[in-house]
């Protein structure tokens, strides 16, 4: 093994008992077998917010967390993220656990590829852009991009390919509100065709709740979220599903979860549990 990079996170062997239970089975296997091990986390603050404001980059998980969610990339074939997160961004979406691949391990042994939902390609990423510098430094793997466009530009193309990652064309038609509709059926299932057999699945927020969605839900096998304590304050990025209505147009909570467990990580709270379907 090469030595670790300065900014390789520790997380000891005695904090990932307790999330072994939530995690993708080693062996590869699902539930499903034509679609990959699925599982939505992300960090959020007392009053559900994942960001100050849209497009604002907002730090909440504290050091412990934080190298948790790395390990959970460790034990995931790819991390998944809306181009919103991206613009505000300009993410690395790899792992910099100690002992992985470009931390002090071989290859990109346990980096997660990373995909980006971008349906009318507005992140314009360059050779400049921080996960292809981690890919050049053998820290990283190349994106994969989905969108609606079929014929993406040429130089574009060329870039992912230097690097390993590709653009897929999805339909993602657009709601009356003028918000693309992710098809997370369609879309899970391509990435699990392409070879991944697990996906977490980060954020931002319109990600996050177009797939708590009633038709989506059953799709999360698991769920494991930070929760930071701060509010943020009105205004912020939110995670809260659209309300659901039982026969007779009642209103009824929007998702709940099951087998919950609560894990205390530094100042942060971690909760795992699966949707109650």
């Amino acid at each position: 093994m090469s030595a670790a990079p300065r900014d390789a996170l520790e997380f000891p062997e005695s904090d990932r008992a307790f999330l072994e239970p939530q995690l993708p089975p080693r062996d590869g296997s699902t539930s499903r077998p034509d679609m990959p091990f699925t599982t939505l986390t992300f960090a959020t603050s007392l009053d559900s917010s994942l960001a100050l404001s849209p497009g604002t980059r907002t730090a909440l998980s504290g050091p412990q967390s934080k190298a948790m969610t790395h390990y959970l990339r460790s034990r995931h074939d790819g991390i998944l993220i809306g181009v919103g997160t991206a613009l505000a961004d300009d993410p690395g979406l790899n792992c910099r656990l100690d002992g992985v691949g470009g931390y002090g391990g071989e290859g990109l042994d346990c980096q997660p590829r990373p995909i980006v939902i971008d349906p009318t390609l507005r992140w314009d990423f360059s050779d400049d852009s921080k996960l292809f510098q981690l890919c050049r430094e053998g820290r990283g793997r190349g994106p994969w991009i989905v969108t609606t466009v079929h014929e993406p530009p040429a130089e574009k193309v060329s870039l992912l390919k230097k690097y390993g990652g590709q653009f897929i064309s999805l339909n993602i038609p657009t709601s009356e509100s003028g918000t693309h509709r992710i098809d997370w059926t369609q879309l899970l299932a391509t990435l699990r065709s392409n070879g991944l057999r697990s996906v977490m699945i980060e954020g931002g927020g319109h990600v996050i709740n177009s797939l708590l969605e009633p038709t989506y839900m059953g799709l999360i096998d698991r769920v494991i979220v930070t929760i930071a304590p701060t509010w943020l304050g009105q205004g912020g990025v939110v995670v809260s599903p659209a309300r659901r209505f039982d026969g007779e147009g009642n209103s009824m909570s929007a998702a709940r979860l099951k087998n919950v467990q609560w894990y205390p990580f530094g100042e942060d709270v971690v909760l795992c549990g699966q949707v109650k379907i």
